[in-house]
């Protein structure tokens, strides 16, 4: 498991999580599966666990254990699955969201600068939809947008411009080298923070992961029972906010509704506490430096 992908805030997820141990679970992002395996540890021979992951690498991983199920399908087809099975409101929902160790690791799949591979990064290896297809179709503005609101980058307008000049010189963007030569010509601030956020940029597009989160989300509402728990552990700041936002509200637009005598009509509530990882397990594993846990209960 942990070559694979260490499960981070493994403890205070899984507690949080599960409240009935007969009750039925659905983790959406297995990866490794060490999440998966610690709810499986929490529940009886009743307990049931659905599990999602896109990546086909990652169903090597499935324990063999009658009570869980394995979906390989996106997250964000959450409620078409749950009322394919024809199972009663869950118990709770887990989302550990953000890419895998071993998908970071594995150089072929192109998702880190610190390889020299194919510009890939697609969780779903199905998918048509690849970085180095993007850094060839897409237009300035396109770039420019995606730079500045996946990456957050600040000098997005030059970077989208280089990428524009790079194309113009008759020479193709098709590995993580070629991007990074464009990268040291534009570099704003710290070299591997800024390497970082356009391979997260582009990452957070090829895989439409903010667009997915908003219905795993909306759809997690749907199928909780009351005082089910969704349970949200995410790494960067627009993951964080759209959750922090929704478990507010009720809703991915963050605006709360009331009904005519300003009452709330949410139907979640969040736990005004947020989790990070202690300091040992900070130490210990790098990648959890960044995570931020929420947890909501369904009204």
């Amino acid at each position: 498991m942990s070559s694979y992908h260490n499960p981070v805030l493994l403890k205070e997820s899984i507690d949080s999580l599960v409240w009935d141990a007969d009750g039925f679970y659905i983790d959406v992002t297995y990866g490794g599966g060490g999440h998966s395996k610690e709810i499986l540890n929490r529940l009886s021979a009743k307990g049931r666990l659905m599990v999602f992951d896109q990546d086909g690498e990652a169903e090597s991983n499935v324990v063999n254990d009658d009570r869980i199920i394995f979906v390989k399908a996106n997250f964000r087809y959450l409620y078409r699955f749950w009322r394919w099975m024809e199972v009663d409101k869950v118990h709770g929902v887990l989302a550990d969201l953000g890419v895998s160790s071993h998908q970071f690791d594995a150089d072929y799949r192109g998702f880190s600068y610190r390889f020299d591979a194919e510009l890939d990064m697609r969780m779903n290896e199905a998918s048509s939809k690849t970085a180095q297809w993007i850094l060839k179709e897409y237009g300035f503005k396109d770039l420019q947008d995606m730079f500045s609101e996946y990456g957050e980058i600040r000098n997005a307008k030059q970077l989208a411009k280089a990428i524009i000049d790079f194309r113009d010189s008759g020479r193709e963007l098709q590995t993580t080298h070629d991007l990074n030569l464009v990268l040291e010509n534009v570099v704003f601030g710290d070299r591997m923070k800024y390497f970082s956020q356009v391979y997260q940029a582009l990452r957070i597009e090829v895989n439409d992961e903010m667009g997915a989160l908003r219905e795993v989300l909306q759809d997690s509402l749907r199928i909780l029972k009351s005082g089910g728990k969704l349970v949200v552990i995410s790494y960067h700041s627009l993951e964080d906010r759209l959750v922090k936002r929704f478990m507010k509200a009720g809703n991915v637009d963050g605006k709360l509704k009331k009904d005519e005598y300003g009452r709330s009509l949410s139907e979640i509530k969040m736990e005004k506490k947020i989790i990070l990882p202690s300091e040992e397990e900070q130490e210990i594993n790098v990648r959890s430096r960044s995570a931020k846990m929420r947890i909501g209960t369904k009204l």
